[in-house]
């Protein structure tokens, strides 16, 4: 009888303990924690915005003389974030691969120091690679031999890219850098044409793959806002699929993207400038900064001091 009194009160004086500890903690210990972890964010006054890369950062197609999806991602953030001003430097060359991108940057005293003041940094890179091994092999009639040379062609762009990538942030190891992925200027009118549809989601995947190694670094999938254009319902791109199967039976001829690069002043993706039938217009690139807006304000350290 003793022993189970004291059993008793054993078992009480354990659970008045419990219940005091967590009182305790709830009390003084967890605000205290809370109040710590809870620092103050504070607009930037200023954000220095520096863009690298090829043709889509210079702005090539853009009718309105913009600057592409650069000044327009500049008026996003000072349409957001009312009390920053936005600089941007634009260091696209149009034509430019990921190995002459990164000549560019070795070479430039200026752009190496834009990047080191940079606070958020944008690019784009990767179609010209590919480009360089399409041009050569999407005339083959063997899908095989057209996927055996993007997959040696990729292994070689990865170890630039990766060059190019640690370059960036040998200059700049804080700010978030977005990398945005490339598109099929075509699909509308190839969009069953698997040589060209799987070259450039291999290329995407091994764009995002690399980016995915370095801190900060955030991939931006452009591809179907841009491949698609206005046909963004499954329904829509097989009505597309049907017409073109009719017309070139999931084949490509010289003649008729030679054709559709010469058709001025008409493109069946509406993103796309009838200039060259390649590059965004205004209207893609606004697609594009909508996407990459998105993804910058998901990931804002960029933006904000903290007191």
């Amino acid at each position: 009888m003793k022993k189970s009194i004291k059993w008793l009160w054993g078992a009480l004086l354990l659970v008045l303990l419990m219940v005091g500890g967590w009182y305790g903690y709830q009390r003084f210990i967890r605000p205290s924690i809370s109040q710590q972890q809870q620092v103050k964010r504070v607009e930037k006054r200023h954000v220095k915005l520096v863009a690298v890369g090829d043709s889509l950062t210079y702005g090539q197609g853009d009718e309105k003389k913009n600057g592409g999806y650069v000044g327009i991602i500049k008026q996003k953030i000072q349409d957001k974030y009312k009390k920053t001003s936005v600089s941007t430097v634009n260091y696209g060359v149009s034509g430019d691969r990921s190995d002459q991108i990164l000549a560019r940057l070795n070479k430039q005293a200026e752009m190496r120091k834009d990047l080191r003041d940079a606070d958020v940094i944008v690019m784009t890179v990767g179609g010209n690679d590919l480009m360089q091994t399409l041009e050569k092999d999407i005339m083959m009639q063997s899908q095989a031999k057209i996927q055996s040379s993007v997959n040696q062609a990729q292994g070689t762009y990865e170890n630039k890219l990766n060059q190019l990538f640690t370059a960036v942030r040998k200059e700049n190891k804080h700010a978030p850098i977005f990398v945005m992925s490339i598109y099929n200027p075509v699909y509308t009118y190839f969009p069953d044409v698997a040589a060209i549809n799987d070259s450039i989601n291999q290329w995407n995947q091994a764009t995002q793959s690399v980016t995915k190694k370095y801190s900060k670094m955030h991939f931006v999938s452009i591809y179907k806002v841009m491949s698609y254009g206005q046909y963004q319902t499954k329904a829509q791109r097989q009505q597309l699929i049907q017409q073109e199967e009719k017309v070139n039976h999931g084949k490509v001829q010289q003649s008729q993207l030679l054709s559709i690069m010469s058709n001025k002043n008409h493109n069946l993706n509406e993103y796309i400038s009838s200039e060259d039938n390649f590059h965004p217009n205004n209207l893609g690139y606004q697609h594009m900064a909508s996407r990459l807006f998105k993804s910058m304000v998901k990931y804002d350290s960029w933006e904000f001091v903290r007191e």
